[in-house]
C-alpha cells in the first residue's frame, strides 16, 4: 500500500502543474507581443551586446592575468643582481651587516692584541727593573763574591734597605709599598675572576694602585701610631685587643674609604657609591674576620 501511494504521488500531476497547463492552453496577448516584438533580434543590439561581452572578457582576462602573475619581491630582485662567487651557478648575496661584523671582529682583535702588547710591556717593564734592584744592591762591592754569596746576602741587604728608607722617610716608604701591593693585588684580583695574564684592566690596576699609594700608606702609617698609643701596655692581651680592633673598627673605615675613593675615581654619582658601599660593606668585613 506504501508503495502504491509512492507511485501515484509521482505519476499524478498536481492541482497545480494542470491548472498550468490548462492556462497555458488560452492565448495571452502580453505572450503574443513578446513574440512578435523578440521574434526577429536587432542586428545594432546584437553588435553592441557582442562588443561588450568581447570587451567584458578582455578586461576579465586582464585582471585574471594581473592575479596570476607572481609579484616579485624586493629581496628577489636584490638576490638577482648579486654577482656570481667562485663561477657558482648559485647567487650569494653578500650582506652588509655580516661584512660590518666581521670588520667590527677585526677591528677588535687588533685592540685585544695591541692591549696584550701594551700590557706585556708594562709587566716586562716593571718586573726587569724591580728584580735589576733587587739583585744589584750589593753591586757596589760585589765584585769578587760568589753566585752563593750574592744570594745569600741579597735579601738581608735589602731587608736592611728598607729599614734605613723608613727611617729616611716613613710615610713615603710606605706609601710606595701599598702602592705596589695594591697594584699587583688588584692585578691578580682580575685573574682570579677569569681574565687571561697578559689582558687585565689597565684602567682599573691604575686605580687601585692609586688609591693603595695615596690613602693606604699613609692613613696606615698614622692608624698604627694610634693602635700603639691605644694600646700602650706589653700584656698578653694587648697583641689579641690590637688583632680584633685592626680587623672590626681599622677594617670597616678602610674598606668604606676604599670603595668611596673608587668609585670617584670611575666618576659614579654619590647615590651610586653609597649602593655599592652598601652592598659590600658586611661581606668585606665577615672575610676579614675570617
Amino acid at each position: 500500500m506504501a508503495t502504491l501511494n509512492i507511485i501515484a504521488a509521482h505519476k499524478l500531476p498536481s492541482p497545480a502543474s494542470s491548472s498550468f497547463a490548462s492556462q497555458s492552453q488560452k492565448p495571452n496577448f502580453l505572450s503574443l507581443f513578446c513574440t512578435q516584438t523578440f521574434s526577429k533580434p536587432d542586428p545594432s543590439r546584437l553588435l553592441g551586446f557582442s562588443t561588450r561581452k568581447k570587451r567584458n572578457s578582455t578586461v576579465g582576462s586582464v585582471t585574471e592575468d594581473r592575479e596570476v602573475v607572481p609579484f616579485k619581491e624586493k629581496h628577489a630582485e636584490d638576490q638577482d643582481s648579486s654577482l656570481l662567487v667562485n663561477g657558482s651557478e648559485e647567487f650569494e648575496a653578500v650582506s652588509s651587516s655580516s661584512a660590518y661584523s666581521e670588520g667590527r671582529g677585526e677591528g677588535d682583535d687588533l685592540d685585544k692584541l695591541t692591549s696584550r702588547a701594551i700590557n706585556a710591556l708594562i709587566v716586562l717593564g716593571f718586573g726587569t727593573f724591580a728584580v735589576s734592584k733587587l739583585l744589584t744592591i750589593d753591586h757596589d762591592y760585589w765584585h769578587g763574591w760568589t753566585l752563593y754569596e750574592i744570594l745569600r746576602y741579597v735579601p738581608e741587604h735589602n731587608w736592611i734597605a728598607y729599614e734605613q728608607a723608613l727611617k729616611a722617610n716613613p710615610v713615603l716608604a710606605k706609601m710606595m709599598i701599598s702602592g705596589v701591593v695594591y697594584t699587583l693585588g688588584d692585578w691578580i684580583a682580575q685573574c682570579y675572576e677569569g681574565k687571561p695574564l697578559l689582558e687585565f684592566d689597565r684602567k682599573r690596576m691604575f686605580r687601585s694602585g692609586l688609591v693603595g699609594f695615596t690613602f693606604h700608606g699613609s692613613l696606615s702609617h698614622y692608624y698604627y701610631q694610634f693602635c700603639e698609643a691605644l694600646f700602650p701596655l706589653e700584656d698578653w692581651w694587648v697583641v689579641p685587643a690590637k688583632i680584633a680592633f685592626d680587623q672590626t673598627v681599622w677594617a670597616a673605615i678602610w674598606n668604606s674609604i676604599y670603595f668611596v675613593v673608587l668609585g670617584f675615581l670611575r666618576l659614579e654619582s654619590p647615590a651610586k657609591i653609597f649602593d655599592e658601599l652598601k652592598a659590600t660593606f658586611w661581606p668585606m668585613l665577615t672575610q676579614s674576620l675570617t
